[in-house]
């Protein structure tokens, strides 16, 4: 069995394909993998109405497989919601030393990458949203063809997002809500402006 089939055919994994409008979110190293990228990408793409595909793994399952090895050709939820969607906002989660507030945008849509990065700023104005495809760390960049962040027709936006924006940092030790962190919160809401404002441009 491929790679990717046979985390999908895991138990306990759970594949979520949703279409509604042409934009859409993904999420395929959530769960207990990347931390809180599923719920993130959900419940973004519910509120702007955009299309949602995730991949969620349960406790104490953390199997990461590069996303160039994530192919549509393994999942027929996932070439459906390629298929459906012409741009795409795809949600990851990293940790790296001196970037504990730092949000890459990579991706091959630079435009997009750009539309994004002026929502984010305007409602996270204490991180850093970097959408210089330099600035980024080479492997976080999502420039790969095969990468699913490129392969609807117009591309995307790949997000990588720290755990502190995430609300799994040491930050936020003590947060008992309700819902999720602020951080959180706002990072959901810069997303949802950037996929609706995307969606009423291209359709004019």
């Amino acid at each position: 069995m491929a790679e990717f089939a046979a985390i999908l055919n895991a138990p306990g994994v759970d594949e979520t394909c949703e279409l509604r409008s042409q934009v859409g979110f993904m999420a395929y190293h959530g769960g207990n993998l990347e931390l809180m990228t599923d719920v993130i990408a959900s419940r973004a793409a519910e509120r702007a109405g955009a299309s949602y595909y995730g991949v969620v793994q349960p406790v104490p399952m953390r199997q990461h497989l590069p996303s160039i090895k994530v192919r549509p050709a393994e999942s027929p939820r996932l070439a459906a919601f390629i298929e459906h969607i012409d741009i795409v906002v795809t949600v990851h989660g990293f940790g790296r030393r001196g970037m504990f507030t730092s949000l890459l945008l990579g991706g091959g849509n630079r435009a997009f990458a750009g539309h994004v990065g002026d929502a984010l700023r305007r409602v996270l104005p204490a991180y850093d949203i970097v959408t210089d495809i330099d600035a980024i760390p080479k492997p976080l960049r999502g420039l790969h063809p095969h990468n699913p962040v490129n392969l609807p027709r117009q591309g995307g936006v790949q997000i990588e997002l720290p755990p502190r924006v995430r609300g799994s940092s040491p930050l936020w030790w003590d947060w008992e809500g309700p819902g999720l962190t602020p951080h959180t919160d706002a990072l959901i809401d810069g997303l949802v402006d950037a996929a609706t404002a995307w969606a009423d441009v291209d359709a004019g």
